[in-house]
C-alpha cells in the first residue's frame, strides 16, 4: 500500500506562485511514475503533469512553460512549482502514483489539496 501526503495548495492572486508537495510512503524510485492531477468544478479530472522513474517529465498543453515537477528522492516527495497562475488553474489538484509489477497494476491518490486563483 502506498500512502501519498499533499500540501502547499491554497488561496493566491493571478500571477502568484505555488509550491505543492507530495511525500510518499515508499521509496519514490519503487514507483513507475508520480504525477499531479487536477478537477475543477463541473470538469472532469485531467493530467497536469508527471514525471517516471527515469526522470522523464510530462505536462498539459495548458501549464508548458509555467508549471515544473520535480523530485527529492531522498525525501520521497514531488513537487509542482506553479508559477503565472490563472484563475482557469483553480482546482483541487491531487497527487498520484502508479505501479506496475510483473503481477499488478496499482494506482494510488492523494487526498487532494485546493488551489484557488483569484482574479
Amino acid at each position: 500500500q502506498v500512502q501519498l501526503v499533499e500540501s502547499g495548495g491554497g488561496l493566491v492572486e493571478a500571477g502568484g506562485s505555488l509550491r505543492l508537495s507530495c511525500t510518499a510512503s515508499v521509496n519514490i524510485l519503487s514507483l513507475n511514475a508520480m504525477g499531479w492531477y487536477r478537477q475543477a468544478p463541473g470538469k472532469q479530472r485531467e493530467l497536469v503533469a508527471a514525471i517516471s522513474s527515469g526522470g522523464s517529465t510530462n505536462y498539459a498543453d495548458s501549464v508548458k512553460g509555467r508549471f515544473t515537477i520535480y523530485r527529492d528522492n531522498a525525501k520521497n516527495t514531488v513537487y509542482l512549482q506553479m508559477n503565472s497562475l490563472n484563475p482557469g488553474d483553480t482546482a483541487v489538484y491531487y497527487c498520484h502514483a502508479h505501479l506496475k509489477s510483473i503481477s499488478t497494476i496499482r494506482d494510488y491518490w492523494g487526498q487532494g489539496t485546493q488551489v484557488t486563483v483569484s482574479s
